[in-house]
């Protein structure tokens, strides 16, 4: 089986910059992959895509040799055995709250014995290079959502569950449930309560052996959570690139174009 990059790179003592695609499109997906991320993630939760986008944008990222991802809508053995088998090499459950959905969660995405996951790689067994079953257990990554008060108040039984790789920070969601309205949802959090917060999740997964992963909104706050000990950080995602480079083109323009700089700009032609 070929080897996921994310693990080796953590084997180096090295972190992982993920990427995110919401937008159900197998071109999207390669541009994506292409750009030097270590994984991309496929949402299939909030992203305007299903199965049936997800597995041509698994297909499209192979030749950029990132290590595939996919955030499934929810703790369901169906949905995330069937990305696991289209190819995905690492998935992330939202809204994991208690150890037994932790447990749960690790079972569908483990062969026998190390869990219940039904034996039909379709795809993944020509993407991933042979004897994806003997070394699928060892190379594919479990990540549980940290997002709600039920799963901080439950964090250290969730992180000690065998077979889970890490857990993922969602700090909109977490920032909802924790404050209750108070503050608006959103990444790269400052209050001092919610770095508390994740300074916990972080202390958790170092506690368990396991690695911390954070949703971040820009490269400056993913570095800073590096630096706090971090081991894989999300910035951005297509949709919301896509937007700010389209409106940064568009801001530009507008203001080259305002009065001032037209005339200027006739001065040197005529």
């Amino acid at each position: 089986m070929i080897p996921n990059p994310v693990r080796q790179l953590w084997a180096q003592g090295k972190p992982a910059l993920n990427g995110w695609c919401s937008i159900g499109n197998p071109f999207t997906a390669e541009i994506m992959a292409a750009q030097g991320y270590d994984s991309v993630t496929i949402d299939v939760q909030h992203g305007a895509l299903d199965y049936n986008s997800a597995l041509p944008m698994m297909q499209a990222m192979r030749a950029s040799g990132v290590a595939p991802m996919v955030r499934v809508p929810w703790l369901e053995p169906g949905i995330i055995m069937k990305m696991l088998d289209a190819g995905a090499y690492g998935v992330i459950c939202p809204m994991v709250n208690t150890a037994r959905q932790a447990a749960e969660f690790v079972s569908y995405m483990r062969y026998p014995p190390g869990g219940q996951r039904s034996f039909g790689p379709t795809r993944v067994s020509f993407a991933a290079g042979s004897n994806y079953a003997g070394c699928a257990n060892g190379e594919i990554l479990a990540f549980a959502m940290i997002e709600t008060r039920q799963g901080m108040d439950n964090l250290a039984e969730i992180a000690a569950t065998p077979g889970l790789d890490g857990l993922y920070v969602g700090p909109a969601d977490l920032t909802l449930s924790l404050e209750g309205g108070r503050l608006p949802p959103g990444f790269d959090r400052e209050e001092p309560e919610m770095i508390e917060r994740l300074h916990e999740i972080l202390a958790a997964c170092q506690n368990a052996g396991i690695r911390a992963a954070l949703h971040c909104g820009t490269p400056e706050y993913a570095a800073r959570a590096i630096g706090w000990g971090f081991d894989m950080t999300t910035v951005s995602g297509d949709s919301r690139l896509l937007a700010a480079a389209a409106g940064a083109s568009v801001a530009k323009f507008r203001t080259l174009l305002s009065r001032d700089s037209v005339s200027v700009v006739h001065e040197g032609v005529y």
